[in-house]
């Protein structure tokens, strides 16, 4: 079953609008949660995200509570041991053109299984760059057509992830992941200022480790003892190489110490 609009609807009934400004132009906010045994993870986060990432769209706030109404509803109608849950929140039907319209936002929520990542994965890097100086950085919306190619390039290359400079050449984000690397045994990611989204998987590794955020360089991500994403799904996952090139440990001790703690902290508090 799938939220739509106030309701749940079967899949072979719901509906939106081939008007709606988040398919014509991609004028829209979403939001991935994982989901075990049928509850959201770090829900409040997420929909904090959300409510960020239609302010700095200009859409109108959601309502919050509609959205946990919905959530709740999905995840009852569609039980998983582990699930992605996904939330869509676009501009509501508009013109066939870039100026949106007066109609009321449109609200999503379907829900999928999913299957656990493996402990480590292979990982390129993409020659385009994220613009830290854009409109929608450090946004989550729907424009996810640049992520689409850059990993479509990874898995020609047998990897899973995609990783992007910024136009300083400074180490920036994956296509849906943050990263982290170990540098004389030392844990780094980006700086929100590189233009990397700020992944809630992300916040929490960084609330629950001795992680800093540090302006790293593309040699630094080359010369790395350790390398590993987070994401929802991915939690911590630990790169075993870069562009073809293996790297020693993975997981290495300092990737292992902060899987080990993201388990046991995300398993305590499902809503931390």
């Amino acid at each position: 079953m799938i939220w739509v609009d106030g309701a749940l609807r079967d899949p072979a009934n719901a509906r939106v609008s081939i008007f709606d400004h988040g398919l014509t132009v991609g004028d829209g906010v979403f939001e991935s949660v994982k989901t075990l045994d049928g509850h959201p993870f770090a829900l409040t986060r997420h929909l904090a995200r959300l409510a960020r990432s239609a302010a700095g769209l200009g859409l109108p706030e959601p309502d919050l509570d509609e959205v946990r109404r919905a959530c709740t509803a999905v995840l009852d109608a569609n039980p998983a041991a582990l699930g992605l849950l996904r939330i869509t929140y676009t501009a509501g039907l508009g013109p066939l053109a870039s100026s949106r319209g007066e109609d009321r936002p449109t609200l999503v929520v379907a829900a999928g299984e999913a299957r656990r990542r493996p402990d480590a994965t292979a990982v390129i890097t993409v020659p385009w760059r994220r613009n830290e100086h854009g409109a929608l950085t450090g946004l989550k919306t729907t424009s996810y057509a640049e992520n689409v190619i850059a990993l479509a390039r990874a898995r020609q290359s047998a990897a899973t992830e995609a990783l992007f400079a910024n136009t300083a050449g400074l180490l920036c984000e994956g296509t849906g992941s943050n990263v982290f690397a170990v540098l004389d045994g030392r844990l780094h990611t980006p700086p929100l200022s590189s233009g990397c989204l700020a992944g809630i998987t992300r916040e929490l590794v960084l609330h629950w480790t001795d992680a800093q955020e540090t302006d790293l360089t593309m040699d630094d991500l080359a010369h790395a003892e350790e390398v590993f994403l987070t994401s929802s799904l991915r939690d911590v996952q630990a790169v075993r190489a870069i562009d073809g090139r293996p790297l020693d440990q993975a997981p290495g001790p300092v990737t292992a110490k902060a899987m080990r703690i993201f388990e046991e902290r995300s398993a305590a508090d499902m809503d931390p």
